[in-house]
């Protein structure tokens, strides 16, 4: 009777994820760094930012709109969006490789 050791799992089974679920994770930071880059950049793009068809449906709060608060806070939630894209990026190698 020969006892051979037993299989070694692989580094998918190891960490449990498969391939989707690695792929769904480099989606999301892609998605997530994107997200961020436009938020941060966008509101400060004076044409584009003041021809929105958004800002045209409630022109009582254009002036909002138009402020720099506004565009500020705006711009804050790009630079949340980057940050949790870094966060989810500093993590990809041990998702990917289950390391």
């Amino acid at each position: 009777m020969s006892s051979q050791p037993p299989p070694q799992p692989s580094p998918a089974a190891r960490n449990g994820l498969t391939w989707f679920d690695r792929f769904s994770y480099v989606i999301y930071v892609l998605f997530t760094l994107e997200v961020g880059l436009f938020l941060l950049i966008y509101p400060w793009m004076q044409p584009l930012w003041s021809q929105n068809f958004l800002f045209h449906l409630s022109p009582q709060w254009h002036p909002m709109f138009m402020s720099n608060y506004f565009r500020g806070a705006v711009s804050g939630l790009g630079v949340l969006n980057l940050y949790i894209s870094a966060a989810h990026a500093l993590r990809l190698k041990s998702v990917l490789f289950g390391r």
